[in-house]
């Protein structure tokens, strides 16, 4: 690995080669501080973790019944609100996975910024105001509750039992992703085994998870997001500092492109180039149906606290995204020859920044990582213990059996996150979109057009989450339109013919 020397503060300092985290090199004759770089990152990390701890063993003490450990009592204020639907969407994806396609991909990742706003605007301004009201009116804690319909439905145990195992399968793979990123962040830093430092970050959010349930989860996840923000802001502003500014990085983003297709891209054709930003924006168009994120609208406090939640939530995605893909495109003129991309805030954190803000950064990493993966083991906790038993049980009950299987689950994701690690991203999109299409399309008729008849609702969701795997596993296309908008298109087609406005 080639780096570019970068001037700090107190000289110029190199990383490690083959290591993509590690400081300065052990021959550089301005080494003397290095250790108390990395003992200023531990410093920060260590006082960060101690942070979300706390958070649990506070927010235990306000759940009573399962209402309050799933849906926080729905008092959700607006900026807990925003902030935590925003950062538990983006996860590890945003920090480490946007970065890294940005730095590989080069100009053609500028789609994912459109693609992934529009999936906010989407949540905030179409979704959140009708799923806040009906949810209440019909008494649903949690978003598969609310499509299988009230009880006596002919299709809602199967709906409910469907919709627990798509979660299950999907939540498994993706909390997975959010683990090993979190062992990547604590091993590169630390300098421990991969496995031991999976499992180091994998017990701080079981612990404070498992403490204080969805409060817990939308509190540090607020404190997450405004972290994950301001890494968002500063990193990025450095960056292109490093690179020489804007025009330097423009020239260096356009070198070598032979056409028009190709640099915004990366296609030949322009059936190609059509179908590589179709498929980014079908990410976009997967936020209505996340599980662990459109939750955060049935627990909100209030109509007037939706309006003022998308702005803080729409402004967050606004700095997040940007400056990611920024970041990406700086680490392409900065950093030579990286063998994973997804190292590549690590690298740049260590290079530009003193160590306590280079464990701040480092923080805002763990940050994504534990935002979205707390928010999903309540969800999936949710499915095994009320959703898969749809339980008669009164609101007093449920609270033990629900922590008892965080714990299962995430052992679970743990076991997958060691034994069959992969790349983030790829494992992030493929149960983002697994998700989407089990869900998202029934969500969006059930809002707009009324309950979809009980076979037609059967159909859509075992067609969007199986149709998605298969497509997943055997198509190969730009952009991977055919495996994220044949789906979302095929089961929003079935719940169309089967609302009851259709008839």
């Amino acid at each position: 690995m080639t780096l570019v020397a970068v001037q700090k503060p107190y000289g110029i300092h190199w990383l490690h080669p083959g290591n993509a985290f590690s400081g300065t090199l052990d021959d550089d004759p301005r080494r003397e501080g290095y250790p108390l770089e990395v003992n200023g990152i531990l410093i920060t990390l260590v006082s960060y973790q101690v942070l979300m701890l706390g958070i649990g063993w506070w927010a235990s003490k306000k759940n009573t019944d399962s209402e309050d450990y799933y849906l926080g009592g729905r008092k959700l204020g607006p900026v807990i609100a925003a902030l935590s639907a925003s950062a538990s969407s983006s996860s590890a994806w945003s920090l480490l996975g946007v970065s890294g396609a940005a730095f590989a991909w080069g100009l053609p990742a500028i789609w994912l910024i459109p693609a992934t706003i529009t999936g906010f605007l989407i949540n905030w301004y179409l979704i959140a105001p009708r799923l806040y009201s009906q949810s209440r009116n019909s008494g649903a804690l949690t978003l598969t509750e609310f499509i299988a319909g009230p009880r006596g439905d002919p299709a809602r145990l199967t709906i409910m039992r469907m919709g627990a195992v798509v979660i299950l399968f999907s939540f498994t793979f993706y909390i997975a992703a959010q683990f090993q990123a979190a062992g990547t962040t604590f091993a590169s830093v630390l300098g421990i085994e991969q496995t031991t430092a999976i499992l180091v970050g994998a017990a701080v959010v079981l612990t404070y998870v498992w403490l204080g349930g969805f409060w817990a989860a939308s509190v540090t996840d607020s404190v997450q997001g405004i972290l994950m923000a301001f890494s968002a802001l500063l990193l990025p502003l450095l960056a292109i500092i490093a690179v020489g500014g804007p025009v330097s990085l423009v020239d260096g983003l356009v070198s070598g492109s032979t056409g028009v297709y190709q640099l915004w891209t990366d296609q030949a054709t322009l059936p190609a180039a059509l179908g590589f930003v179709c498929g980014l924006f079908g990410i976009g168009l997967g936020y209505p149906g996340q599980p662990h994120v459109v939750n955060r609208f049935m627990a909100i406090e209030s109509q007037k606290a939706i309006v003022q939640g998308r702005r803080i939530a729409i402004s967050w995605a606004c700095i997040i995204y940007p400056g990611m893909v920024l970041l990406g495109w700086c680490g392409r003129l900065l950093v030579d020859d990286l063998g994973d991309g997804e190292q590549l805030l690590f690298v740049l954190a260590s290079l530009l920044l003193p160590a306590m803000l280079a464990g701040v950064m480092v923080s805002a990493i763990l940050s994504a990582i534990m935002s979205t993966a707390d928010s999903q083991l309540l969800v999936a906790a949710s499915s095994v213990s009320h959703d898969l038993r749809d339980s008669h049980a009164t609101p007093g009950h449920g609270l033990a059996r629900a922590r008892w299987v965080v714990l299962l689950i995430g052992l679970l994701a743990v076991g997958l996150a060691i034994g069959f690690p992969d790349r983030i991203f790829s494992r992030v999109l493929f149960a983002w979109q697994a998700l989407a299409a089990a869900f998202g399309p029934l969500l969006v008729i059930t809002l707009w057009r009324g309950p979809v008849r009980p076979a037609w609702r059967i159909a859509a969701l075992a067609t969007g989450f199986l149709l998605t795997v298969t497509l997943s596993w055997t198509v190969d296309s730009p952009g991977d339109w055919v495996e994220r908008l044949v789906p979302l298109a095929m089961a929003l087609g079935l719940a169309w013919l089967g609302s009851n406005s259709s008839r």
